[in-house]
């Protein structure tokens, strides 16, 4: 079976996941055909403080170093570190998994030159549903793609966009619209709250021909994401809550679970879906 070695370049609520996940002869046993062998984090003693508990812990390096580590790159670091650990993974001619999304918008120069260095730049489905859907969809005409995100409020706070426009998501009672605009544009005003409008943006019809609300809604326990897409093979809506994270309530639980779908499908001998 083809062995790929993987590096995670950000420890916090995801990277931790996986992390723990791909843990050898660990709680989950690890994964056939997927090796651990470095990980990235702000703080190297933290890191190796709360990896203590794993049965294989693989060394705390630099975020740019991870690629000269690793055949695969996965990125869940701040999204201001992003352009760090993208550009050594793609320079390298890793395969790249990026979970800042919005990030990568930021910088499209990356698709050129994985073209020219034999790079992979793979994004996980991540919090969406339906992006299988999406994509066979975009083989056609896409007419439109709309999708309306509910956050409970905690987890919009401290987003550029609320800061610059003095937009108060404190104490709320109804529902509020805090953001309406393309998902280019919602990738850079929540760089850390809605990377599923950049992935469902690149599935589909762009980032600037997808449309995005954000609302802060205190009504709801869970992230809801509802994407309607028109086209001229079909027609549908989805609709999918995710539990946010106890650790990071910007971010769901389902999305480790998708890195390591991600990282499977790498390895695996059967692949279901595109």
């Amino acid at each position: 079976m083809l062995e790929l070695t993987v590096g995670i370049g950000g420890f916090g609520a995801i990277g931790a996941k996986v992390a723990r996940a791909l843990d050898l002869n660990g709680l989950n046993g690890g994964m056939p055909g997927i090796k651990l062998v470095a990980i990235s984090a702000r703080d190297h003693d933290g890191a190796r403080e709360r990896m203590r508990d794993m049965t294989n812990p693989p060394p705390v390096v630099g975020l740019a170093e991870l690629a000269g580590l690793a055949d695969v790159v996965v990125e869940c670091a701040p999204a201001a570190v992003f352009a760090e650990v993208a550009e050594a993974a793609v320079e390298a001619g890793r395969i790249f998994i990026p979970l800042s999304c919005g990030a990568l918008l930021q910088h499209p120069d990356l698709e050129g030159r994985a073209a020219e260095t034999g790079a992979r730049i793979i994004v996980p489905t991540g919090a969406l549903v339906g992006l299988d859907a999406v994509r066979a969809a975009s083989e056609g005409v896409v007419h439109s793609v709309h999708m309306v995100t509910r956050k409970p409020p905690n987890g919009l706070a401290g987003a550029p966009h609320l800061v610059e426009n003095n937009i108060s998501v404190e104490n709320l009672t109804a529902a509020k619209l805090v953001f309406e605009g393309t998902a280019r544009a919602a990738a850079k005003a929540f760089p850390a709250n809605v990377n599923v409008a950049a992935a469902l943006s690149m599935a589909g019809n762009g980032p600037d021909n997808t449309s995005i609300e954000i609302w802060a809604d205190p009504g709801v326990s869970r992230n809801t994401h509802t994407i309607n897409l028109d086209s001229d093979a079909t027609r549908f809506e989805m609709t999918i809550e995710g539990i946010p994270s106890p650790e990071n309530p910007a971010t769901g639980l389902l999305t480790p679970l998708s890195v390591l779908a991600t990282l499977r499908g790498l390895v695996s001998p059967l692949k279901v879906g595109t």
